[in-house]
């Protein structure tokens, strides 16, 4: 099932076309967009998620977003959903169209159904390999213009690196940087479990601050555990308790093999995090 809306409050049947094909956002992905999961009707930290969303216009120099507006869209979605009880809710807003200057952004909602093998990933845990993204640690600071910490729609590089990943018999990626550090996944934050100590890369070296890696480390500090955000190193992976891609619609998923290597067994720590992450939701 899906379900469709536009920001102006319009509902529109999904399996039509709806954008023109001189969109911005299709022509040259220029755009920005967030993923939302809903659970039971409840979207999950709708409010970071339309900060990041702010934070990425801003970058872009797009219009500032109509939170109430987004808000609305939001709301409309899941009321019109009557799918299962999980909903990946896309939010889209492009610059509009190529050569019109009169013209406004497209924005619009997308409500998904979530793929089954996301749901086998969050309980059985993935491969995934490390990849060069080629870029350092300081360029963000230094090419602002690469909108490095933007949810932009130019995710070719990314779609890119996950199909890299499947020839190698791998689900997913972990970026590096020129001088080994971790940077992201794909679509995701990267979280590392030393102890009771929780770690996270610093979006200041050009990643996207994630919103739901900082639901889970708010949700661990309640529970006891310690929480950083400091660079991370890839040697340091190999030997950690856990290692973790967090994001909206997989939650937290643990990596059980890295680069074809299997990692220590993360099993009860994945367990006791997701419990914790969860239970805020119960």
């Amino acid at each position: 099932m899906r379900v469709l809306a536009f920001l102006d409050g319009t509902l529109a049947d999904p399996d039509q076309a709806h954008l023109r094909v001189d969109d911005l956002g299709v022509l040259r992905g220029d755009g920005i967009f967030e993923t939302i999961l809903v659970t039971d009707g409840k979207p999950r930290e709708l409010g970071p998620h339309l900060d990041r969303l702010a934070r990425s216009a801003a970058m872009m120099d797009l219009p500032e977003p109509d939170r109430a507006a987004w808000e609305r869209v939001v709301q409309l979605v899941i009321d019109n959903w009557s799918g299962s009880s999980e909903i990946a809710l896309k939010l889209v807003l492009t610059r509009g169209i190529e050569g019109d200057p009169s013209s406004t952004p497209t924005a619009f909602a997308l409500g998904m159904e979530i793929d089954e093998k996301v749901k086998r990933a969050r309980a059985e845990g993935i491969a995934a390999i490390t990849l060069d993204r080629g870029i350092g640690t300081d360029v963000a600071e230094r090419a602002p213009w690469l909108l490095l910490g933007a949810k932009s729609l130019s995710y070719a590089i990314n779609m890119a690196a996950v199909r890299e990943a499947a020839r190698r018999g791998a689900a997913d990626v972990i970026f590096t940087a020129t001088d080994g550090s971790v940077l992201e996944g794909p679509t995701s934050t990267v979280i590392v479990a030393r102890g009771r100590t929780l770690y996270t890369p610093p979006p200041t070296i050009g990643i996207l601050p994630g919103t739901t890696q900082g639901d889970v480390f708010r949700a661990a500090e309640r529970a006891g555990w310690t929480t950083k955000v400091e660079p991370l190193r890839v040697a340091e992976l190999a030997s950690a308790d856990g290692v973790f891609l967090a994001s909206s619609v997989r939650k937290l998923t643990r990596v059980h093999t890295l680069d074809g290597e299997a990692l220590p067994d993360s099993t009860e720590v994945h367990a006791e995090l997701a419990r914790t992450y969860e239970a805020q939701y119960a």
